[in-house]
């Protein structure tokens, strides 16, 4: 299946719509008047938190549901809210309810169970931005490719400050464990550092979680006697947390990585706290999951770019690495407000590197 865009997918949304007429029994979602609306024809979506990143709930929810709903879907859209056992509950909700197609963030392990419980009844699974065992489609950006940014923008930021990667002190400050991106956006980075020669100083444990990020960096520095040339961040929550530990130990000229350009992460590059966040366009990756719900729904295979180790089909998305004088184009895209990046602190950074209204 070919990378599409959100406009491509609402530019099919006549003939989809058809499709998913047809494999409703002849009727569209809003015709049977019980008010749950076709399950043939409607699309049940979980997503995971709103702490780890901010994109779930503004950017993600919306993307998918104006997608899917353009796609002639039923939409069901909740938020497990970092709880297993409530991922749990909107499941089983849900499925009662009825699915045509699910598409699941996980959420420490949480969509397994839910997977299981859909296959039984025939209901195909997408799983979304995160892999789980047991889903037919795995829809994400390519995640080792997203480390490679990040290990990359490690380097840069290194070179910058005139620092020899195999002298530098280096911190590894990664996601969740029980995320299965995390190993990936860790074996990404790590693969373009240890081959540009660096030794992580430092690895604590990893969680999607700024506070236990500020935490476990803030342990790690003192461990190395306050000095640190670079961090590998795994997310600009993590990165933030990091950030917080350096402005309060008065340490510039770190070069420290990122993801989600979440506008957090967009203020800490354009004021020189962070080297780079990796971009992920979730209209693209919105628009790549409807695309493959669509064929699901009427049965149909999807070409896929790559495989899971397991074998999961994996649709892959291009990330964009995003520095300073990137930071324009973010917005312009609108995954970001102006308003919200060029605040008063921020302003002069906004005008030297050419962000406008």
């Amino acid at each position: 299946m070919k990378k599409s865009s959100l406009a491509a997918v609402v530019a099919l949304t006549g003939a989809a719509a058809v499709m998913l007429a047809g494999c409703a029994g002849g009727s569209t979602p809003s015709d049977t008047g019980d008010g749950g609306g076709d399950a043939a024809g409607r699309a049940c979506v979980i997503l995971p938190d709103a702490a780890s990143s901010p994109r779930w709930e503004n950017f993600d929810r919306t993307y998918l549901q104006e997608g899917l709903e353009a796609a002639g879907f039923e939409v069901d859209i909740q938020n497990a809210q970092g709880d297993v056992a409530k991922f749990a509950t909107i499941a089983d909700q849900q499925l009662t309810q009825g699915c045509g197609v699910m598409l699941l963030v996980d959420y420490q392990g949480a969509a397994e169970a839910v997977a299981a419980k859909a296959k039984a009844e025939g209901i195909p699974v997408i799983a979304y931005d995160r892999p789980f065992t047991g889903a037919d489609y795995y829809v994400s950006f390519d995640n080792v490719e997203v480390g490679r940014l990040q290990g990359q923008t490690v380097l840069n930021g290194l070179e910058a400050a005139g620092v020899a990667p195999a002298d530098a002190t280096v911190v590894y400050i990664g996601g969740d464990p029980t995320d299965g991106n995390a190993a990936m956006f860790h074996d990404g980075a790590d693969e373009v550092l240890s081959e540009a020669g660096v030794v992580p100083a430092a690895e604590p444990p990893g969680a999607w979680d700024q506070a236990k990020s500020q935490t476990n960096f803030e342990q790690a520095l003192t461990s190395l006697s306050g000095a640190v040339d670079g961090v590998w961040a795994a997310n600009d929550t993590n990165a933030a947390g990091v950030i917080k530990v350096l402005q309060d130990n008065n340490l510039q000229g770190v070069a420290v990585s990122g993801q989600d350009a979440n506008v957090a992460g967009l203020q800490n590059i354009l004021l020189g706290w962070q080297t780079a966040t990796v971009y992920k366009p979730v209209a693209d990756e919105a628009a790549a999951a409807v695309e493959v719900a669509i064929a699901l729904l009427s049965g149909e295979t999807v070409d896929a770019d790559a495989e899971l180790d397991d074998g999961t089909p994996y649709i892959q998305v291009t990330p964009v690495l995003v520095g300073p004088n990137e930071v324009k184009d973010v917005i312009a895209a609108g995954d970001a407000s102006f308003d919200d990046v060029c605040t008063p602190d921020v302003e002069a950074a906004c005008a030297e590197f050419g962000v406008t209204e």
